[in-house]
């Protein structure tokens, strides 16, 4: 019997190699004229089996030229042809684009806003229009007339809000079907059934065909799919091969299969064909190679029990034979990274023999990415059939970066992350333009945000130059590329960005808001030898780009005049729905060209059906991705999709256990990985994997463990014995080390001698924020400065009305400042309150003595002359220091967060007022000085260290005394002189480290230098080592 001539329902056994046997039974059928092999139709379920399956022919032929049949996707059939078939067909409305569809339930979603309560933006309202799309074309794929069945959908136990939504649907059943009737057209998958409707009659009669027309690779039974296979079976040549029939459950149990069932589409498939398994021919191979039949039949027939339905769970104590797991192995991985990592070895490891091919298949696109980078280690470029999303390329961020800096009026964060796009140029080169964004960042952009938009920019920069002159500080950072000079720089992003600044200044269509968009990313990413256009739309992503963009350019002169704000969130809903085979990571550096890897496959659940290969990791077998959660949608829940008609969610897992099922026949060796842990929660490893482990365990057996996770650690592991890394220990030459420094400083010096290394000697400076939001040290300055202007103003000097002085310096202070009016209300209070305790303790501080002057901000400076490196110099400006005409002297230090207790400044580890103390002692502060004679000045001594701790809570001020019955004011600034000039010593030798917090539990205030120390990751490592 040719194979032809088998009856029109046949299936091919999991454990063969589909696509390959129907390749060689096709052309077995024609032996005796292989000329005959072109003739004839084969139909496949999707784009990728058709492809795979020119490949099997490939193969089959062995090198040798071959002319195919036509070979196609059930939704590519040629409509010229079938309008020839079918005059019918060419009665036929055209689709409405699928663009203009959207941009059409868009709007008439903004004009159902009663349905919500509320109006919906155009960016929200997209996402919703797409539900609206998607719920219409599961319909009608499912022969559903959501007109005639959503009425009976909800009833009157249903919640309020189910009635809303179908009201709210009646856009679909009612005013959808009006448009359409209006500008005649259909929607694009009512026309493509229509289409195989037509095509599956001309099959059907077809009666003096003589060209074969097989229809493979079907499992499931949509109504629309149905009726075209009966067109095929009717064909007198027609054949349906579906894939891994199982013939050996019963016929009750394969008759009643739940929807989760990896055969349970193919239950449905041939129901609805009025057929039986009975009915179906087993195809026997008629391959010769396949060395490993045999064991994939076993494991097959094992995997087949073990996933049977709980109505037949009887066969596992009924059958106690054992299963066959040869070749198939489990991975366990902590996490997402280390599963990936681990999967990258195994398919490394494949590809070392000649000739194997290798693959892994998972629906977690963030595992496929993981994977391909870890590839990319070893050179080993691998295909992923799925591609990218087109949001995700290079230009569609960038239209999205730029849509949402010029949204936000230029601010800091979002304009630097639009310069600092690798496709920005600016007209210039790119060199010049990244090193332009980043002299443009350092100088403007760092700290409190300057006022929006390109003038408030203008201004800030003429500030800048203002108090610090027209140097480019930093700028050397960027060599060898030089930026432009700012004031440049900022004409030609005002230049760029000019079309799209316009149009954001009002509401505008949306072609215009776009164009305006495509304009200013056009000139954004011109070089000085390049025009934009060129680098914006080129490669296989920026042509899908440029079309996607353009169709929703032409679709949206429906909608009403929108705000620049909905343009991100429009783009990301648009660019979202497509993904592209983009070709980037191909282009090697300069000229050089990266091949992908001929063996190396990652495929998705769609792409990897119906294919073959010698090696197999099934990745992210977890609840949730593969199996996917059941999800009924946003406008129905289960029960209303069942009144309806419409598939149950579970028909998913049902497709997702056929994949699993199947893939596990599909190579010779399978690896089950699952990831412990995944996006930071527990996993639950798949249902299917639980069921294979319960069904061998109660035979006394489980999967072998693949090595992949021993490799792992060997590679992680050192050669030999590990050898303890010592703390890195700087050591820069005397005449590097700094010689001048602030009584603020020493304490630092003290606690983290590295960061006085990173600050003087590597001249590092931590970079203020972006965005800088008014924090502490602001408070800070707020109170010092009306304290420093309040007693400039009065000096000695006691006014009558000081509670009100005092309140009128802080809140000129605070007016001074043009802090938000959010937080001057929550400040405001809070000066008040110190003001009225500053004028209680001053006014009690004065019963006692009244000071002759009082000095603020008063600067000082001494030197230690007699030091190995040569002489030092001490800085300090004192926040105020009383002088009294006994000789007797005061300091006191204002602080708004913490105050160092007393203990700490006796021990030296707050030696902030006692080195001010030894100084004035001294005369280094000369403003101090001139106050007293020469008599006076060499009987002066410091009488008083005081900390003021002026907060505004609770309690709005509190007043610390330094004093100890052990060690005099004088004996202790001394102490904290000779302290400084013993370390000055130390560190004028080369032997002495700068070490990072060398004393634990004395931590810094400000560790600005902690990251560039690698302070976490050396003090782990002295617990771990028990240090």
């Amino acid at each position: 019997m040719n194979a032809f001539s088998a009856p029109g329902l046949a299936t091919i056994p999991a454990h063969l190699r589909f696509l390959d046997e129907i390749a060689a039974r096709w052309t077995a059928g024609v032996e005796e004229d292989p000329e005959r092999i072109g003739d004839g139709t084969l139909v496949l379920p999707g784009r990728r089996a058709a492809r795979a399956l020119t490949e099997a022919f490939l193969r089959q032929a062995d090198g040798r030229a071959i002319l195919l049949p036509r070979i196609i996707p059930i939704g590519g059939l040629d409509e010229a042809e079938t309008a020839l078939a079918s005059p019918d067909a060419l009665l036929l409305p055209p689709a409405v684009p699928p663009m203009r569809r959207l941009a059409i339930l868009t709007r008439l979603v903004l004009q159902a806003e009663t349905a919500f309560g509320t109006r919906p933006m155009l960016d929200q309202a997209w996402p919703l229009a797409r539900a609206l799309a998607d719920l219409m074309d599961e319909a009608e794929r499912s022969g559903i007339d959501l007109a005639e069945t959503l009425p009976d959908a909800v009833d009157e136990n249903f919640a309020t809000h189910w009635q809303a939504t179908l009201r709210f649907l009646s856009i679909i059943t009612r005013v959808w079907p009006d448009w359409l009737r209006e500008e005649g057209m259909m929607n694009p998958v009512a026309r493509q059934i229509a289409l195989l409707d037509a095509q599956a009659n001309y099959w059907a009669h077809q009666v003096d065909g003589t060209a074969r027309l097989w229809a493979v690779g079907f499992t499931d039974a949509l109504p629309s799919t149905v009726n075209a296979l009966r067109g095929v079976l009717l064909h007198p040549h027609g054949r349906l091969i579906v894939p891994g029939l199982d013939r050996e459950m019963d016929d009750e149990t394969f008759a009643t299969l739940p929807d989760g069932h990896p055969q349970a589409g193919l239950s449905r498939l041939l129901a609805s064909l009025d057929s039986r398994r009975d009915d179906v021919e087993t195809w026997a191979s008629v391959l010769s190679d396949d060395e490993n039949r045999s064991v994939l039949a076993a494991r097959t027939h094992t995997i087949a029990r073990a996933l049977l339905p709980a109505a037949a769970l009887s066969d596992w104590a009924a059958n106690s034979e054992r299963g066959e797991c040869a070749g198939l192995y489990r991975l366990a991985s902590a996490d997402q990274q280390e599963e990936a990592a681990a999967i990258a070895l195994i398919l490394r490891a494949g590809i070392e023999q000649k000739n194997k091919r290798v693959a892994l298949v998972t629906p977690d696109r963030a595992l496929a990415g993981r994977v391909a980078a870890e590839l990319a280690r070893w050179g080993i470029l691998a295909d992923d059939s799925a591609g990218e999303l087109l949001i995700t390329t290079p230009a569609a961020v960038l239209l999205r970066l730029l849509a949402q800096a010029v949204d936000q009026n230029l601010a800091p964060v979002a304009l630097l992350a639009l310069l600092k796009h690798p496709l920005v140029a600016c007209g210039m080169s790119s060199g010049t333009a990244r090193a332009s964004a980043r002299l443009l960042e350092r100088r403007l952009l760092r700290g409190p945000a300057p006022a929006p938009g390109i003038e408030g920019l203008r201004r800030h920069l003429e500030e800048k130059q203002k108090m610090e002159g027209a140097s480019l500080d930093g700028a050397s950072a960027d060599r060898p590329d030089e930026p432009q000079p700012l004031d440049l720089f900022l004409t030609a992003i005002e230049r760029c960005l000019a079309p799209a600044l316009e149009s954001a200044r009002e509401e505008r269509t949306l072609p215009e808001q776009l164009t305006a968009l495509l304009k200013a990313a056009e000139a954004l990413t011109t070089t000085d030898d390049t025009p934009g256009a060129e680098k914006l739309w080129r490669g296989e992503d920026g042509n899908a780009l440029g079309r996607r963009f353009s169709d929703l350019l032409t679709a949206t002169d429906v909608l009403p005049p929108q705000p620049w704000a909905v343009l991100d969130g429009l783009l990301a809903a648009v660019f979202t729905e497509e993904r592209v085979q983009s070709r980037r990571a191909l282009r090697g550096r300069g000229e050089t060209t990266i091949t992908l890897h001929p063996r190396v496959f990652i495929w998705g659940l769609t792409e990897a059906r119906l294919q073959t290969v010698d090696l197999m990791v099934l990745g992210g077998l977890v609840e949730g991705v593969w199996p996917p959660a059941t999800d009924p949608g946003p406008w129905l829940s289960r029960p209303m999709r069942a009144r309806v008609g419409l598939p149950s969610p579970e028909q998913a897992i049902g497709q997702a256990a056929h994949d699993f099922a199947s893939c596990l026949s599909s190579a010779a060796e399978i690896v089950l990985s699952t990831p412990g842990r995944r996006e930071g929660a527990p996993a639950v490893p798949a249902r299917w994997l639980v069921r294979l482990d319960a069904f061998l365990a109660g035979r006394g057996q489980q999967l072998v463990e693949h090595p992949a996770q021993s490799w792992l650690s060997q590679i992680d592991r050192p050669v030999g014995a590990a050898q303890p890394v010592v703390a890195p220990e700087p050591r820069p030459a005397v005449n590097k080390r700094p010689r001048r420094l602030s009584v603020t400083e020493i304490e630092t010096w003290m606690r983290d001698p590295y960061a006085i290394y990173a600050k003087h000697v590597l001249n590092l400076r931590p970079l203020d924020p972006l965005e800088q939001s008014v924090d502490a040290s602001d408070y800070g300055m707020l109170v010092h400065g009306a304290l420093d202007a309040w007693f400039q103003k009065h000096g000695a000097e006691w006014p009558r009305d000081p509670e009100t002085s005092l309140r009128k310096a802080f809140l000129d202070s605070l007016d001074a400042a043009s802090l938000r009016p959010a937080l001057a209300s929550w400040w405001r209070p809070r000066l008040l309150r110190i003001a009225d305790w500053v004028a209680q303790a001053e006014a009690g501080r004065r019963q006692s003595a009244s000071p002759r002057a009082i000095l603020t901000e008063a600067k000082g400076r001494a030197t230690i002359a007699d030091t190995p490196g040569g002489p030092f110099t001490l800085t300090g400006r004192a926040d105020r220091i009383d002088l009294f005409d006994d000789g007797k002297m005061a300091l006191l230090d204002y602080k708004t967060g913490t105050v160092p207790s007393t203990k700490e400044v006796i021990a030296g580890w707050s030696p902030q007022l006692p080195l001010e103390a030894a100084m004035l002692t001294l005369g280094a502060f000369p403003e101090a000085t001139k106050h007293f004679s020469t008599d006076e000045s060499s009987n002066s001594e410091v009488g008083e260290l005081i900390y003021w701790r002026l907060t505004g809570g609770a309690e709005p001020g509190s007043e610390t005394v330094v004093k100890s019955k052990e060690i005099s004011l004088a004996e202790l600034a001394q102490q904290a002189w000779e302290s400084l000039r013993q370390r000055v010593i130390a560190y004028d030798s080369k032997a002495q480290p700068y070490l990072s917090h060398p004393h634990p539990g004395k931590p810094p205030r400000f560790a600005d230098y902690a990251q560039l120390a690698r302070v976490t990751e050396w003090s782990t490592a002295r617990e771990e080592g028990g240090e």
